[in-house]
């Protein structure tokens, strides 16, 4: 059975999609982009600034949950530049800690609103 997982906290579903859903003890996060929930619009500043803003976007979604960074199991990156690698490494590293969850990071053609990058999660209520 599948349930979906909405917050306010991050930004609205903008098609036909959910923030996240929770089959059995997996939570299934969608791709978070720099997007402010509180206006819809992107962040301003450069790849470390939209990092950031993904990253608490995730956490939202995940704190709806009550689950947090250290419940994440897998994340994918997707990067508009695979030149950002080491910025978006270096604020992504700074919300988790060992055993740090798996990982992909893949470089795309374009990011939906031109992002530069673009976080999913799978996340374990175990």
């Amino acid at each position: 059975m599948k349930q979906a997982l909405t917050t306010d906290g991050a930004p609205k579903a903008i098609g036909p999609y959910s923030q996240a859903i929770r089959v059995g003890s997996l939570l299934f996060l969608s791709g978070q982009v720099a997007l402010d929930p509180a206006t819809g619009q992107m962040v301003d500043g450069d790849v470390a600034a939209q990092t950031r803003r993904v990253m608490m976007n995730l956490s939202a979604v995940l704190g709806a949950a009550g689950l947090t960074f250290a419940d994440v199991a897998r994340t994918t990156i997707y990067l508009a530049d695979m030149g950002d690698f080491s910025k978006v490494n270096e604020v992504y590293g700074s919300y988790f800690s060992e055993p740090f969850p798996a990982r992909a990071t893949v470089q795309v053609a374009r990011l939906p609103r031109d992002a530069r990058v673009e976080i999913d999660a799978i996340a374990s209520f175990a």
